[in-house]
């Protein structure tokens, strides 16, 4: 198919190569051809040598490979094997009892902007890029004949689509929704409010993390800030944790947090749900803890905001290391794009040293298989994450 093409200008194709999938506007030389926002192009090294085929957009991100076989066809049948493709690795990286994880994930699946997420009978549908959107209908039905959801519900929706100039599209696809669902997590149970819940209901992404923080806190006091609707607090209590002391600013999600535990055998009495400012609780409560879990929202929606947000990590890993009983464990992740592993390394580490304490790294922590990125793609690693053991003197 004769595509429309981007020719590069020279030495600006070194990236698109080395198999990161993103050009940026300013590495384009010029454009051949009428080429829309969403329009498939074939992009070409300033020589015109063809590179690879992707989505086109007028933004800063005016390029988003798709594959780089040249003479490949972008039809329904090539999305068909991207889906498939996807669902397969699924069947082999998510465990058993487990029925509550990503299908598929933008450009880690070969599709960029289309994120998946199932939950039990259900698929939640967001679509971030102008390419994706062309091809939502298509993408939908693949999704339907892959797994055969009871429904489908769409949030597409933020500030991703705003920058590929698309408005946002909310509400059910197929199917009837439920106002929430029950799903299954390593054989434990979680209510998920798929229409309003944060992200797309749950945080699939830290179930490896969630099952790392079960298996850590035995007998150990343990508090979860930013605890969401609770599901790290549910794994540190059935891991034999002694108290479990959940924080979070949203009574809605504490509602949700106390049924969680309480649908799997755990009371709330002994581990309490507190509806507060997580900063504020660290400065305020007396409380010493041996596990410290922070899983804040992201401080960081832009580069702008990367000052801003390196004070309130600074300031809430601060207040957790001056609460950590000696030997403490702190698991401390942020999920901020903007924020790259290595500053937040950084950010944590002076945090550390002015609460007086060293730090012994122990391992990174991040997304689960069912969130695969491209190797070559770093900025597809949001949720960067480290687990720490402190100590005085």
């Amino acid at each position: 198919m004769n595509y429309p093409r981007i020719i590069l200008k020279k030495g600006r194709e070194t990236p698109l190569r080395h198999g990161h999938p993103w050009v940026f506007s300013g590495a384009i030389a010029r454009v051949e051809g009428s080429a829309a926002p969403g329009d498939v192009v074939m992009a070409a090294d300033s020589g015109g040598r063809p590179l690879g085929l992707g989505f086109f957009n007028t933004g800063d991100i005016a390029f988003r490979l798709l594959t780089d076989d040249p003479a490949a066809r972008i039809d329904a049948d090539f999305w068909k094997r991207r889906i498939e493709r996807a669902v397969m690795l699924r069947r082999k990286v998510v465990p058993p009892e487990t029925d509550a994880y990503r299908l598929v994930n933008a450009e880690g699946d070969g599709i960029p902007g289309l994120v998946v997420d199932r939950y039990g009978g259900y698929l939640v549908f967001s679509v971030g890029t102008a390419g994706a959107d062309r091809w939502r209908e298509v993408l939908i039905g693949l999704c339907r004949e892959a797994v055969g959801p009871a429904g489908i519900y769409e949030r597409s929706e933020g500030r991703s689509r705003q920058l590929e100039g698309l408005s946002d599209r909310i509400g059910p696809v197929a199917g009837e929704i439920p106002a929430s669902v029950e799903v299954t997590e390593n054989g434990l149970r979680f209510e998920v409010d798929l229409m309003t819940g944060q992200k797309t209901g749950f945080f699939l992404d830290q179930r490896g993390n969630r099952e790392m923080v079960g298996a850590l806190g035995r007998e150990a006091a343990v508090l979860n800030c930013f605890s969401y609707t609770g599901a790290f607090s549910v794994y540190a209590a059935r891991g034999g944790a002694s108290r479990v002391v959940s924080v979070e600013a949203s009574a809605a999600a504490n509602e949700i947090a106390g049924r969680n535990l309480v649908r799997n055998g755990i009371s709330p009495i002994q581990h309490p749900v507190l509806t507060a400012n997580c900063f504020e609780y660290l400065r305020e409560t007396g409380e010493a803890f041996d596990l410290i879990i922070l899983d804040p929202p992201a401080f960081a929606k832009s580069r702008r905001d990367v000052e801003r947000s390196a004070r309130g990590y600074k300031e809430i890993n601060l207040q957790a290391a001056r609460k950590l009983r000696e030997g403490g464990l702190l698991a401390t992740f942020s999920c901020s794009n903007p924020v790259d592993p290595e500053l937040f390394e950084k950010i944590v580490l002076g945090a550390v040293r002015d609460a007086g304490k060293t730090a012994q790294f122990l391992r990174p922590l991040g997304a689960g298989p069912d969130h695969p990125v491209n190797l070559a793609h770093p900025e597809g690693r949001y949720l960067k994450g480290l687990l720490l053991c402190l100590h005085t003197g």
